[in-house]
C-alpha cells in the first residue's frame, strides 16, 4: 500500500509497501481520498509537536469511502462516503464517562499518538465514522478542523450579540472567527498579517480587524466604547500572545486558549482576580461539534472553497510540505488528495 511516513525531523518520504489495514470487529475499512493539511501536521514535520514520536504517519483531518465494514455496521455500508473523526477515546476514564470524550485521559490522536491517514487506506472503528452524503469529499476531511472551532465556541457559552476577539488568522482561527460569526457574535480579528485580516473580513465575515503591530487594547477600546470583548479567543500557539491575551478581556469575560504552546504561561493574578475572569481551554471537538459544522455547512456558512488554496497528490506531498511551513507561501489550508 502507498503512503507517505514522517521519518525524522523534516523527513517526509514517499513509500510503497506499508502494510494493509485488517478489518476487525467494530471496524470499517476506509478508502481515504482527501487529506486535510494543519497546524500540527506542519509542528510535527518541523519538529516541534508536543507529544510525538517518530517515525509516525501523519494526517487527522481525513474523508474516504468504505471499502469492507462488519456485521456491526451502525447504518453504514460498502460506497458510502465519510468523514473520521480522529480521536480514539478510551470510553471508560471520567473524562469519557461525562461526555468528555475530547479530552480523554488515554487519548490517541491519529496522525499524532498513531498511525494517521497519509495512506491509502485505514482501518477506523465505525463510531468514528460520520455519514457524508450530504457533503463533497473536500468538506467532509475539513468537518475536523473547523469542529475545533465549534467545540471552542460552544465551551465559552457565547451567545448571539456578544463581542468577540478572535487572535491568529490561522485555519483554527478562521474557523473559530466564522463559527462565532454564524451564531450571531460580533468579531474582531487579530494578526500579523494583512493578507490575512482582509481574508477575515471577506471570508469569515469579521466586522472590525486590527494588526497585531497596533496597540491592540487601545484600538478595542475605541471599537467598544471603552469596553473590552467579553471573550477572547486565542489560536496561535505562541507563549507571547497568549500572556499578552489576558489585558484584552473584559471584566467578568473568558479567555479560550485554541492553540497549544510547548511550554509554560504565566499571568498577573491580581488582574486576573480583578476582573473575575474565566480561562478555559480548549482541545479538539466532540461529535457534537461535528454535527454543528456539518449543518452549518448545509447551511451555507462558509464558502470553503476559498478556504482551500494549496492542493497536491499524496505522492507529492513530500516535495510540496517544506514549502508550505514558509510564510510567503500564503497557505491557508492546504488539501492533498488520494
Amino acid at each position: 500500500m502507498n503512503g507517505v511516513i514522517c521519518q525524522e525531523v523534516r523527513q517526509l518520504i514517499w513509500t510503497t509497501d506499508l502494510p494493509e489495514p485488517k478489518l476487525e470487529p467494530g471496524k470499517a475499512i476506509v478508502a481515504i481520498r482527501r487529506i486535510g493539511i494543519c497546524g500540527t501536521d506542519l509542528h510535527a514535520f518541523q519538529g516541534q509537536q508536543p507529544f510525538f514520536t517518530y517515525p509516525r504517519i501523519l494526517g487527522h483531518e481525513l474523508s474516504g469511502v468504505i471499502e469492507a465494514i462488519g456485521d456491526d455496521a451502525a447504518g453504514l455500508q460498502i460506497g458510502d462516503p465519510v468523514s473520521i473523526i480522529p480521536y480514539m477515546h478510551c470510553g471508560h476514564c471520567a473524562a469519557c464517562r461525562s461526555g468528555k470524550t475530547n479530552c480523554c485521559r488515554n487519548m490517541q490522536v491519529l496522525g499524532v499518538h498513531e498511525d494517521g491517514g497519509m495512506r491509502e487506506r485505514i482501518a477506523v472503528p465505525v463510531t468514528h465514522l460520520i455519514p457524508a452524503h450530504d457533503l463533497t469529499l473536500d468538506q467532509a476531511a475539513l468537518l475536523e478542523p473547523l469542529a475545533i472551532g465549534a467545540h471552542a465556541v460552544r465551551r465559552s457559552g457565547l451567545t448571539a450579540g456578544q463581542t468577540v476577539l478572535v487572535i491568529g488568522a490561522g485555519p483554527i482561527g478562521l474557523g473559530v472567527m466564522a463559527l462565532a460569526r454564524h451564531q450571531g457574535a460580533h468579531v474582531i480579528a487579530v494578526d500579523m498579517n494583512e493578507e490575512r485580516l482582509e481574508f477575515c473580513r471577506s471570508w469569515a465575515g469579521v466586522s472590525d480587524t486590527i494588526h497585531a503591530k497596533e496597540d491592540v487594547q487601545t484600538r478595542l477600546v475605541e471599537l467598544l466604547d471603552g469596553e473590552l470583548p467579553a471573550f477572547v479567543f486565542d489560536a496561535t500557539g505562541s507563549g507571547g500572545s497568549m500572556t499578552n491575551a489576558f489585558q484584552l478581556v473584559g471584566h467578568g469575560g473568558t479567555l479560550v486558549f485554541v492553540g497549544l504552546f510547548k511550554g509554560d504561561i504565566t499571568f498577573n493574578d491580581p488582574h486576573f482576580h480583578s476582573r473575575e475572569m474565566t480561562l478555559m481551554a480548549s482541545r479538539n471537538a466532540t461529535l457534537e461539534d461535528f454535527e454543528t459544522v456539518r449543518n452549518a455547512l448545509r447551511a451555507g456558512f462558509a464558502d470553503l472553497e476559498r478556504y482551500v488554496t494549496h492542493r497536491c497528490t499524496l505522492e507529492e506531498l513530500p516535495e510540496q510540505l517544506e514549502g508550505w511551513t514558509k510564510p510567503e507561501a500564503g497557505v491557508i489550508k492546504a488539501l492533498v488528495s488520494v
